[in-house]
């Protein structure tokens, strides 16, 4: 399942982007909607299944969710589970917590 499968292709041709376009050599940049994430609630959040891992010198959230998803491009809901936008947000020593259900946690954000 595509993360981006659900939203518009836009064709942009705003100003804002000409340096982009003559760069690229293109008239028009097509790009994604930005989606909009749900702010799940404390019981939504208490119904997903999770493990709990302690962070460790050379752990990575692509490998995580490789591991637990079977597909690097979920880094993000490790990453957005744990309000931890980036590997530099996560010192060794650290617990995070891993939503086992990818299907389930996607709903919990509106994505599925």
């Amino acid at each position: 399942m595509a993360r981006y499968s659900r939203y518009r292709i836009l064709r942009n041709a705003s100003e804002y982007y000409a340096p982009l376009r003559e760069g690229r050599d293109v008239k028009i940049i097509e790009h994604f909607e930005t989606p909009t994430l749900s702010h799940p609630t404390v019981a939504q959040r208490t119904a997903l299944k999770t493990t709990r891992h302690i962070w460790k010198y050379g752990d990575r959230l692509y490998k995580m969710a490789n591991q637990y998803y079977g597909d690097v491009r979920f880094w993000w809901i490790i990453a957005w589970y744990n309000g931890a936008p980036t590997e530099a947000s996560l010192k060794v020593g650290d617990a995070i917590e891993i939503p086992l259900n990818i299907e389930d946690a996607l709903r919990v954000l509106g994505m599925a």
